[in-house]
């Protein structure tokens, strides 16, 4: 584990025990997410997924969570195999 990894946070998901990860958090015509997971989307996905679920226009897109970010640096520069079953 590289030094700057150990200062990250815990992981979020790990609150929700007993179900899969999710790392992808979609916008626009279905919105998973708000301002309040800021953590877990980022800045600019979280403000997106709140702009659409207040009816802003905003174009379908997805966030890929904070956590693909510290896995990837967490296990040697791979990124959690759900992640491709995810996205394709």
């Amino acid at each position: 584990m590289s030094k700057a990894s150990q200062s990250r946070p815990s992981s979020l998901a790990r609150k929700h025990t007993g179900k899969a990860k999710k790392y992808i958090f979609a916008f626009g015509s279905k919105t998973d997410g708000n301002a309040g997971m800021r953590e877990l989307l980022g800045g600019k996905g979280a403000n997106l997924a709140e702009m659409a679920s207040i009816g802003l226009p905003v174009p379908p897109g997805f966030t890929i969570s904070t956590e693909v970010c510290t896995y990837y640096y967490d296990h040697e520069m791979r990124y959690p195999t759900a992640l491709k079953k995810d996205i394709v």
